[in-house]
């Protein structure tokens, strides 16, 4: 099961940084105005989760990238608050926005798993 649960994060980190480079707009519209240059901050997040889920894969990096991963996801709480406390996203569900945190914690934990 450990094996398993490192291929399984490993690809969602993946795919999802390689996202930011297919569908870069999905992210950019979820980005806060306090936070500065948008369209950059997003291909750095891209490749930062590539390169973190390329890490777990080997277990000279696994820790390192862990810890990347929990880095990124308590800087990506910034993006969540934003979107819950924000009129721009009023059409998405609060119970939706709320179960994205609660997932960032597993997430987080998961992570953690991997140190």
């Amino acid at each position: 099961m450990y094996n398993l649960g490192i291929y399984i994060m490993s690809f969602f980190f993946i795919a999802g940084g390689i996202y930011h480079f297919v569908k870069p707009k999905f992210y950019l519209y979820m980005m806060p105005p306090y936070i500065p240059n948008h369209k950059l901050m997003v291909l750095l997040s891209g490749v930062a989760e590539i390169i973190c889920g390329i890490g777990l894969l080997f277990s000279a990096t696994r820790s390192l990238s862990a810890w990347g991963i929990i880095a990124m996801l308590l800087i990506f709480f910034t993006v969540h608050i934003f979107m819950i406390t924000s009129d721009k996203f009023h059409k998405i569900s609060k119970v939706f926005l709320w179960g994205r945190i609660v997932l960032q914690f597993m997430f987080i934990y998961w992570a953690y798993l991997y140190v």
